[in-house]
């Protein structure tokens, strides 16, 4: 008998929209840059990325895009009711879906193993754990997407 894929279930404050993520996520993370900050309205976001194809979206949404630090576009779907961030996408990181961790509502949701944009960290914050990589700033150059799913990096 086989297990059954790992499904997490978010939504939004007023629930009318919707993420469904198949399996364990790619990566979570902590950012601290200020677009972050004020995404979340507090002094860091977490956010976990799956493979584009293991993440559903179900509900209306609307869409905002703004040019990151990096040069890079980001993408963001968010409630047109209530104003939650529900899923965002960056052109630097191909091929995954970002889903802010607190719409899922899970204890025992995975802990984060990176923390960037640590220069714009508040002094009073502290990420914990000893596996977790601490970065002050991150590089437009990555791609870090395709490494997150084992795809070569330079396909040409």
């Amino acid at each position: 008998m086989t297990d059954a894929p790992l499904i997490r279930q978010a939504s939004c404050r007023c629930g009318q929209l919707t993420v469904t993520c198949q399996g364990e996520p790619v990566r979570v993370s902590v950012c601290h840059c200020f677009a972050c900050q004020k995404r979340s309205g507090s002094a860091f976001a977490v956010q976990a990325r799956w493979p584009d194809e293991q993440v559903q979206i179900e509900g209306r949404s609307s869409i905002w895009v703004r040019t990151a630090d990096s040069g890079h576009k980001a993408t963001y779907q968010f409630c047109p009711d209530c104003g939650s961030t529900m899923a965002y996408v960056i052109e630097g990181w191909p091929g995954v879906t970002a889903i802010p961790v607190g719409a899922f509502a899970d204890l025992d949701f995975p802990a984060p193993k990176h923390s960037v944009y640590e220069n714009r960290k508040h002094v009073w914050v502290d990420i914990l754990g000893e596996d977790v990589q601490h970065v002050t700033s991150t590089s437009a150059e990555r791609r870090p997407g395709l490494n997150l799913l084992g795809k070569n990096e330079n396909p040409d």
